[in-house]
């Protein structure tokens, strides 16, 4: 039994390397594409190159950009006198979203997982340090995940930043608007107790 044609087979092999695509979905893509008129192929690999050749790691906070630095950093009208941390440029997206922060970010690219092999060294802890000492920070909050490895990099970076005299404050956890309590498990509901605030 023969196997797919080689161009066929090394697309499949491609989009199944990327996060969250099977074998069957790469399968499906590579149809799909082979099927669709000439333009949907060409301008998915224009698209390709242009995030390549186009886009670049902002130099002050890390974030995804295509320019140096990112629009946010050399925003002046945003307080840069409060970084809020977070693991991935995604989570910068959704708290811009949110449109209620006002400072600056800093991007650490992942979060400390002894079991994956990822210390201190693999993430932008280095530079957040060196901007946090530069001056002109009152605050750092840290917006890692509600997980184990986001706690225990919020946790490592509170005992680096402390001592440096400034807030150091976590995003608050609790109950999603429009969710019911019966469906929250237990350790959403005992936060949600627990970061209560007064009205």
């Amino acid at each position: 039994m023969h196997g797919p044609v080689r161009p066929i087979a090394r697309l499949i092999e491609a989009f199944a390397r990327l996060p969250g695509i099977g074998p069957k979905t790469a399968q499906r893509l590579t149809f799909y594409l082979l099927r669709a008129p000439n333009e949907v192929s060409l301008e998915l690999a224009a698209a390709l190159s242009e995030l390549k050749e186009s886009v670049v790691f902002c130099s002050v906070c890390f974030n995804i950009a295509d320019e140096d630095p990112c629009n946010i950093c050399g925003d002046g009208g945003r307080d840069h006198s409060i970084i809020c941390v977070v693991e991935e440029p995604l989570d910068v997206l959704a708290l811009e979203r949110a449109r209620g922060f006002r400072g600056v970010y800093h991007v650490l690219h992942g979060a400390l997982s002894p079991m994956d092999g990822i210390g201190p060294d693999d993430l932008k802890i280095a530079p957040l340090l060196t901007r946090v000492r530069a001056g002109d920070v009152s605050e750092v909050i840290l917006a890692t995940n509600p997980n184990v490895e986001g706690d225990t990099t919020a946790q490592y970076l509170t005992q680096l930043i402390r001592p440096l005299s400034l807030r150091v404050s976590r995003i608050a956890r609790g109950l999603p608007m429009g969710g019911d309590l019966e469906y929250a498990d237990e350790v959403t509901l005992a936060q949600a107790m627990e970061n209560r605030r007064t009205l």
